[in-house]
């Protein structure tokens, strides 16, 4: 990154606990892994990962970090490097795993409790990212590949719905650097290619914002083309009305943030099933193409993140490893807004909730933890209205921005 991709815009951190070096008893053993969202697997992944730019570069890192111990861990690193992975080949519990096929295995694996799964409404998927490179001129990778991956196919309730969050000239505009915020945001427009899959894509698209003018002038609709596609927003249920607005005060910080969260319920999106932060854009670059003739999945660049859930958080330790079917306790994890952590009226609400639904908890198990997760931006969504467009930093925008600059394409 360089300093304005932090500067006034919006980012995110993921912090470990302080990690104690190794006790003389206790040694790194490579073979011995643990389970999904442990320590010791993030440490083989995270050794994996920095192995992979060759020990020319990191090898001295590896070794100092492989002195220190990484039981207080909880979370998965899911990462990218360049590579061809062989797909029916690959299992995480042999060695380290990149890309797509690294999130489908994680989440295949963790626990969704069946009391979080309303019955009537589907989860939501929401990806939140700063740049969409060319995905292809179908849906094909987007669908068949990528949310696939995000939301594995289970029995256990309805298929998710997807939202992706990207940011509109206007929001441009208005935010803190004005038009400078839109050189580290990307999406091309202009060509035929480019114009079909923004075809596909507006029924996923979301504001960054979302407190925009919704009807721009016809200048700046036509500033890309004379003929962006209007199309019909399926999928996207629009707000409720008199739909209170939790407010993340990000709105004028352009986003730079990359964040991929579930949420339990389509609709009204108060508790989060899981939820990553990362570096990886939506491109089949960072998260890898579909598998190819030779059912291999290629990526192309380097990514990092993190995705962590409810039950990593949990009071037991035994009940940090996925699925065990050993915890008694269960947590969940809601959105938090202007706050890192739940406020007092979430945790009273949660905790009524949860005296009125106890009887028909599964397996009899009990909440012990509520998990807050920072969010960088508002809820409810603001769906795309049918003029809106996606910014293009390789167009010409002649409207001046709130501090009096026009963008000109270089």
């Amino acid at each position: 990154m360089i300093h304005g991709d932090w500067a006034n815009m919006c980012q995110a951190v993921w912090r470990s606990p302080l990690l104690p070096l190794l006790s003389s008893e206790k040694t790194y053993e490579q073979s011995v892994i643990g389970d999904i969202g442990s320590g010791r697997r993030f440490k083989r992944d995270f050794l994996a990962y920095l192995d992979a730019y060759g020990r020319k570069k990191t090898g001295s890192l590896i070794e100092q970090l492989k002195k220190y111990d990484f039981d207080g861990i909880r979370a998965a690193l899911i990462a990218s490097v360049p590579s061809r992975q062989e797909f029916p080949k690959l299992d995480s519990q042999r060695e380290a795993i990149w890309g797509w096929p690294a999130v489908r295995d994680v989440l295949s694996q963790i626990p969704i409790h069946k009391r979080s799964l309303p019955q009537s409404k589907p989860p939501r998927v929401v990806i939140q990212v700063s740049s969409i490179a060319s995905l292809g001129q179908t849906d094909k990778w987007l669908k068949d590949t990528f949310f696939t991956a995000l939301c594995p196919p289970s029995p256990a309730g309805k298929p998710a719905r997807f939202s992706i969050i990207f940011p509109t000239p206007d929001e441009i505009r208005r935010s803190l650097n004005g038009y400078a915020s839109g050189g580290s945001i990307h999406m091309k427009l202009q060509s035929s290619a480019q114009q079909k899959q923004l075809a596909y894509m507006r029924p996923y698209l979301c504001h960054w914002a979302g407190d925009c003018d919704t009807n721009p002038s016809p200048a700046l609709a036509n500033s890309i083309s004379n003929t962006v596609p209007h199309h019909s927003t399926r999928g996207q249920a629009p707000p409720p009305r008199n739909t209170h607005v939790r407010e993340a005060g990000r709105r004028r910080a352009a986003p730079h943030i990359k964040t991929y969260i579930r949420f339990s319920d389509a609709e009204d999106m108060r508790t989060i099933h899981w939820a990553m932060v990362t570096s990886a854009n939506l491109s089949t670059q960072a998260w890898g193409a579909a598998t190819n003739a030779k059912q291999e999945v290629r990526i192309c660049s380097w990514e990092i993140g993190v995705l962590v859930w409810p039950d990593l958080f949990v009071s037991q330790p035994d009940s940090i490893a996925s699925g065990n079917g050993k915890a008694k306790e269960y947590a969940e994890m809601v959105p938090c807004f202007r706050r890192d952590t739940p406020c007092v009226s979430e945790v009273e609400r949660r905790e009524m909730e949860e005296e009125s639904s106890r009887r028909d908890d599964d397996n009899g198990k009990e909440l012990s933890t509520l998990v807050g997760f920072r969010m960088p931006y508002d809820l409810p969504l603001k769906p795309y209205s049918l003029r809106d467009i996606p910014w293009c930093a390789t167009a010409t925008h002649t409207e001046p921005d709130w501090l009096g600059h026009t963008w000109e394409d270089e």
